[in-house]
C-alpha cells in the first residue's frame, strides 16, 4: 500500500510553516513508514521546488505559482498534474488532504482521495459565530463532493462538518491524532517554576487568548507571584482589524499584571518542550480547535492542562481527574481552576500523571497508525 498526503505544512527545515496540521501529519507518517507502509509527501505553497527523502518517507516540495487570472483555479490544476503524475509513476493508492481551504475542489485525481477534518474555514467560522466568505464555503464543499470518505480527529469535528456540508452516505471515521510518546518523557515532573501559567498557541481571538487578562488578573489577585508566558506567532485580529492581536493583549492587561506577563513569539518546535516542562500549569482558552495538537502534548508531560470545554475538548480528558474543562469567557471558574492546581500543589502533580495516563490510552500512535491503516485498506476495497 502506498499513500500521499497533499499538505501546506510539514514540519521540516526546507518548508516554510508547520503547526497543528503538520504536526498530526507528521506523526502518522513516521508511524506509517515504520509499518513498513510506503508514503509520499507533497508539500504545496512554498518557496522552491526539492524532492527529499527522510527516514523512508519521499517529500516533494512544490514551489507556489503565479498567475494573472484565475489563479485560484489554475493553481489547482497544476497541482492536480503533478500529483497524478505520481499516482501513475509511484504507483500510489490513496491520497489524503486537508479540508482547509478546499484544496481538491475541480481536482480530478486517478486515486481515491480521503479528507481529513483537520478544521476548515467553514468549520472554524461556524464555531466563531462569524459570516463566511461565500467563495471559502464553495471551495470546500466541492472539495468534500470529491472525497470518497473522510477522517475526523475528535467525533465532534467530524459531526460538525458532516452537518454543515451535508455529508450523506459517505464515512466519517473518528481517529485522534497521535503522539510519539518516546518523544514526550518528562522524567522530573514534580520541577516545574512555581506559579508559571503557559499558552502555546497562536495569538489571535478564536484561540481565546483575550479572555486571558481577566482571567490572569483573578489568578494573580489570590497567588500573585503567578507568572504568565505566551508562546506563538501573532496575527492579525478579524473583529476589530488590528494587524497584531499581542498589542490588543498588552493593553487588555491590568498595569499591576502585566508586568509578570512575557511573549515569546514563535519558537523552534524542539524548544517547546523545555517550556511546557517548566510551567507548573498549561492554559487552553480555546473557542475553535478540531482536537488541540499542544494540549495532548502538554498532557503527555505529565502538565496539569485546563482547558476549554467545548465539543471537542470533552475527547481530550476527563474533566477533574487529568485536567479540568471550563468555557473561557467563565473567567472567574478559569481562574479558580487554575488556582486549584496552583495552590495544591500535590494534586496538579497527581493530575499531569492522569493526563499522561490518558494520552497513553487514547493518543498514543502506535495504536492510532493501526486504526488509519484499516480504515485506508476499508477504501481501497470498495
Amino acid at each position: 500500500m502506498h499513500i500521499a498526503f497533499l499538505t501546506p505544512e510539514y514540519p521540516h527545515k526546507q518548508v516554510a510553516h508547520a503547526a497543528g496540521i503538520g504536526t498530526s501529519i507528521k506523526n502518522l507518517v513516521v508511524a506509517l513508514a515504520k509499518q513498513k507502509i510506503k508514503v509520499t509527501v507533497i508539500v504545496y505553497g512554498q518557496a522552491e521546488n526539492a524532492q527529499l527523502d527522510e527516514n523512508g518517507v519521499t517529500i516533494h516540495i512544490l514551489k507556489s505559482k503565479k498567475y494573472r487570472f484565475l489563479g485560484w483555479y489554475l493553481h489547482r490544476k497544476y497541482i492536480q498534474d503533478y500529483v497524478n503524475d505520481l499516482i501513475i509513476t509511484e504507483k500510489i493508492d490513496l491520497l489524503e488532504a486537508p479540508d482547509w481551504t478546499g484544496i481538491t475542489a475541480f481536482m480530478k485525481l486517478k486515486a481515491p482521495l480521503v479528507i481529513r477534518f483537520h478544521g476548515s474555514d467553514t468549520y472554524f467560522c461556524h464555531l466563531e459565530k462569524r459570516k463566511q466568505k461565500w467563495k471559502n464555503f464553495w471551495f470546500e464543499k466541492q472539495a468534500v463532493k470529491k472525497a470518497k470518505a473522510f477522517i475526523a480527529p475528535t467525533a465532534y469535528a467530524g459531526r460538525v462538518s458532516k452537518e454543515l456540508f451535508g455529508i450523506k452516505n459517505k464515512t466519517v471515521k473518528t481517529i485522534h491524532y497521535g503522539l510519539a510518546l518516546e518523544d514526550f518523557q518528562n522524567p522530573n515532573p514534580t520541577q516545574f517554576d512555581n506559579g508559571l501559567l503557559l499558552y502555546i498557541g497562536t495569538i489571535i481571538r478564536k484561540k481565546g487568548v483575550l479572555e486571558l487578562p481577566a482571567i490572569f488578573n483573578i489568578v494573580r489577585t489570590k497567588f500573585p507571584v503567578a507568572k504568565l508566558v505566551l508562546i506563538g506567532g501573532d496575527a492579525s485580529d478579524i473583529a476589530t482589524g488590528a494587524t497584531s492581536t499581542w498589542e490588543l493583549l498588552q493593553q487588555s492587561f491590568y498595569s499591576e499584571d502585566v508586568k509578570n506577563v512575557t511573549y515569546l513569539g514563535k519558537i523552534p518546535y524542539q524548544e517547546i518542550q523545555k517550556h511546557i516542562k517548566q510551567a507548573q500549569v498549561c492554559i487552553f482558552p480555546s473557542y475553535a480547535e478540531t482536537l488541540g495538537m499542544v494540549t495532548i502534548e502538554s498532557m503527555a508531560l505529565q502538565k496539569p492542562v485546563v482547558n476549554t470545554n467545548i465539543g471537542w475538548a470533552q475527547e481530550l480528558m476527563v474533566d477533574a481527574d487529568s485536567g479540568f474543562l471550563v468555557h473561557p469567557a467563565d473567567h472567574q471558574q478559569f481562574a479558580n481552576r487554575i488556582l486549584t492546581v496552583l495552590e495544591q500543589r500535590q494534586l496538579g502533580i497527581e493530575m499531569g500523571k492522569n493526563a499522561s495516563l490518558y494520552v497513553q490510552e487514547h493518543f498514543d500512535i502506535e495504536k492510532i497508525v493501526e486504526q488509519n491503516i484499516q480504515f485506508y485498506k476499508s477504501i481501497l476495497k470498495k
